[in-house]
């Protein structure tokens, strides 16, 4: 009797130690660096579906497609598709580009302190990130300024989040906003003979 229980304890004992192993071992493949790592995306892309406003950014190096999201800040949204039917962007340098950070445009002036004739928008702070690829609206102190500048993330920012609206992010042509000329850190990313949208449109 002592010698039956004693052998099933030990077949307990063993199959709690496989369940053990096996259970550590798939632990290690998923979350250790030996695992197999997924290729990081050229754009993180968003944890949801959108409804989405495509919009052709052509600069220098060839054509940018973005998504406006309607459903995340129809204002902006609005706003940004008027402008670019308009034919307001056609033109626009990049006026202010730091390397590792993000590229800002949508200043007639050029120098980062104008905008349209259209009144500025209240702020629609949503739950998206700032990540590489994202459209964020440019302001000033107040959070309710956003009018017609925008910029294009090159990297991860976390701190802006809840902070600026995100209105969209690059779907395509990514490498094309990399390559715009940047601006001296030294003089807060203001760049010297910038380069320019060439077209903002409406894509059909």
């Amino acid at each position: 009797m002592a010698e039956t229980k004693s052998q099933t304890n030990r077949v307990i004992g063993f199959l709690t130690l496989l369940f053990v192993l096996v259970f550590a071992g798939v632990l290690l493949m998923r979350y250790s660096p030996w695992g197999t790592p997924e290729p990081a995306p050229a754009v993180v892309q968003s944890a949801g579906e959108h409804d989405v406003v495509p919009v052709t950014l052509t600069l220098k190096g060839g054509e940018v497609q973005l998504e406006l999201w309607r459903d995340v800040a129809p204002k902006h949204v609005e706003r940004i598709t008027t402008l670019a039917a308009q034919g307001f962007y056609d033109g626009i340098v990049f006026h202010r580009v730091i390397d590792g950070f993000m590229a800002q445009t949508g200043d007639p002036t050029g120098t980062g302190m104008g905008g349209s004739d259209l009144p500025d928008l209240a702020a629609e702070f949503g739950e998206e990130p700032f990540v590489r690829g994202s459209l964020g609206m440019a302001r000033s102190a107040s959070p309710d300024s956003a009018n017609s500048q925008f910029f294009i993330m090159f990297e991860e920012a976390a701190h802006l989040n809840g902070q600026y609206t995100v209105f969209g992010r690059v779907a395509s042509g990514m490498e094309y906003v990399d390559a715009l000329k940047k601006g001296s850190p030294a003089d807060n990313g203001t760049v010297q003979e910038p380069d320019a949208i060439i077209s903002m449109t409406l894509a059909e």
